[in-house]
């Protein structure tokens, strides 16, 4: 019944499926996110063809460094845009590259603290290096931690929450100080090779401090929440009391002239006047000949005048003839 199914046979060599065309490596995306295979760390919350997008861009990015898609995907993640080589995946790219003569890593302990070191050499150009990231350098970067639980952002409910210390600054210091003493030594060292890739680590440093934040104060009481300046009153009609205690300012303001108001102000003024120097005082102060002049009224300068006049005959008969 089964002779017509072919036997199967071993050996012949096993190819990496590499893409060619920027089609061929957005279906491989779609094709690794439909299989659950894209690292969560890589795609986040992604969803559909942002999630392709985040693992095409992951492949394309080792392309460019020899490496092929899968094993892209085993060291390539992508932090806000930015295309990042996991430490070991940073080491794995530079062996690869057949330019390394040696290639140490590790970690000392010097006066009670640890420092990590990354020494190697080229071998086309015997040019050699080394580079050590202590945990006085950490702790001065901001990146060392010893606490158990941290207060961290979620930037998905947009609150503070605390949570453990998943930092691999806290459950893995000696590998973290190694790897940031490679990052250094081998982007120095073997520039051409990495073209300016950095490790995970240093670009999700780099994001973080570039992230926006919501720093709105909280919202003040009432009792402390200083109130506002109220308006300026308006000036009250001038008198003969408050014209000797201090002239009244022009206010600076621009207002709409009013021809009635304008009257009515100087005889109120007047009617204050006790004596005829008061008048004469109260009508210079005014000026009325000059404002209404100005504010194209001149033919009632007469009836200003005759304000002033009455007045002054009520004040002495002398005057009123």
């Amino acid at each position: 019944m089964n002779s017509h199914v072919p036997a199967l046979t071993g050996g012949g060599n096993v190819l990496a499926i590499v893409p060619q065309t920027f089609e061929e490596t957005m279906r491989i995306g779609r094709a690794v996110v439909a299989s659950g295979l894209a690292p969560s760390a890589l795609i986040g919350k992604l969803e559909g063809d942002d999630a392709a997008a985040a693992v095409a861009v992951a492949i394309m990015s080792g392309a460019e460094l020899g490496l092929k898609p899968m094993v892209s995907l085993r060291s390539f993640t992508v932090i806000n845009g930015r295309p990042a080589l996991y430490g070991d995946g940073l080491i794995n790219v530079v062996r690869m590259s057949g330019k390394v003569a040696y290639l140490r890593t590790g970690c000392e302990e010097r006066g009670g603290k640890m420092v990590g070191f990354c020494e190697a050499k080229r071998l086309d150009t015997g040019e050699d290096k080394r580079v050590e990231f202590s945990q006085a350098d950490a702790e001065r970067a901001g990146l060392w931690q010893t606490k158990a639980t941290v207060i961290k952002w979620n930037k998905w409910d947009k609150k503070n929450e605390e949570k453990p210390n998943d930092s691999p600054w806290y459950r893995f210091p000696q590998r973290m100080l190694a790897w940031r003493a490679a990052g250094y030594c081998l982007r120095e060292l073997f520039g051409d090779v990495l073209g300016g890739i950095r490790d995970e680590f240093e670009v999700r440093e780099i994001a973080e401090a570039e992230e926006m934040r919501d720093i709105t104060p909280p919202a003040e009481s009432v009792e402390s929440k200083p109130t506002p300046p109220k308006p300026p009153k308006p000036p009250a009609p001038p008198s003969a009391k408050t014209i000797e205690a201090e002239p009244e300012e022009k206010p600076s303001e621009v207002s709409e002239f009013s021809l009635g108001d304008f009257l009515d102000e100087i005889e109120t003024a007047v009617a204050g006047a006790k004596d005829e120097a008061d008048v004469e005082e109260i009508w210079n102060d005014f000026d009325a000949p000059s404002v209404l002049e100005t504010e194209g009224h001149s033919d009632m300068i007469e009836a200003a005048f005759a304000i002033k006049t009455r007045r002054l005959a009520q004040l002495s008969s002398l005057n009123g003839g």
